[in-house]
């Protein structure tokens, strides 16, 4: 399993001691789909020069880019997509996670079944666009607290096969997991689907190795997911990560290795 961690181009250069495997972007700060490509360019140009790839990328959409709800623009949708994966592919970038809370959150007396439907047919506007650039798009299941929409990985799966496209598959986040309190069982459920995961422990977000989260038993049903080969930490760093990423990647390292890794 390769380890990433979620970080933004700028900081690349502190991290080039570290012992970890790629870095996850940003979307929106830095493929910047909706920005002229001068903006883009600087650092395009950076990621090119890192010693470390950066093969995905989190933060799909911003809030005002609905997929949900009274007020939906499929054409903006599709125009966003297409320059985002664009510039993902010219620089290897092959996953992008379909987390966007605010893009997807139902709102306030709509149909909670209508956005369900809604965020399936967003799936399917992102698909063949994703197929043209070689890029795989992750539905990415987001916890009860911060989405009313697609909050577990049963969830998830059933939006990614509602799609039916083999562009689009799973991501595994066990922090989200963690705070809703699910098993890992639909993982292993669930395994012929995920591709990609991401890693923080449930209280603050949490670092691997904070608090002591056992995260082995997810880990555990990940392996049955043989196309999964990254798991990115996603958290809330206490202290700068050149530093805080050290003990983490080793106690996330040490729980992959009993976890048959």
């Amino acid at each position: 399993m390769q380890l990433g961690l979620c970080a933004h181009p700028a900081d690349l250069a502190a991290f080039k001691e570290l012992p970890f495997d790629f870095i996850e972007g940003h979307v929106q700060n830095y493929l910047k789909p909706e920005t002229p490509d001068a903006d883009f360019a600087p650092l395009a140009a950076a990621a090119r020069a890192s010693r470390r790839p950066m093969p995905s990328a989190n933060c799909f959409l911003p809030a005002d880019l609905k997929v949900t709800g009274p007020v939906v623009d499929q054409a903006r949708l599709a125009r966003y997509t297409d320059k985002a994966f664009a510039r993902g592919k010219s620089i290897g970038l092959t996953t992008i996670v379909f987390g966007s809370a605010g893009a997807r959150q139902v709102p306030e007396g709509w149909s909670a079944a209508r956005g369900f439907e809604q965020y399936v047919e967003a799936l399917k506007i992102v698909a063949p666009i994703a197929a043209k650039h070689g890029v795989t798009v992750v539905v990415e299941p987001l916890n009860r607290g911060e989405c009313n929409l697609v909050n577990t990985i049963d969830e998830g799966a059933d939006a990614v096969q509602r799609c039916n496209h083999a562009s689009v598959r799973l991501l595994v986040d066990l922090f989200h997991m963690l705070r809703n309190g699910e098993s890992p069982d639909p993982i292993a459920r669930h395994a012929a689907l995920i591709v990609h995961s991401h890693v923080a422990e449930n209280v603050n977000r949490a670092a691997p190795g904070t608090n002591g989260d056992d995260f082995r038993p997810f880990l555990r049903a990940l392996k049955k997911a043989t196309a999964c080969q990254r798991l990115a930490i996603e958290c809330v760093w206490t202290e700068p990560m050149a530093t805080g990423a050290i003990p983490a990647l080793a106690a996330l390292r040490r729980q992959l290795a009993d976890a048959g890794y």
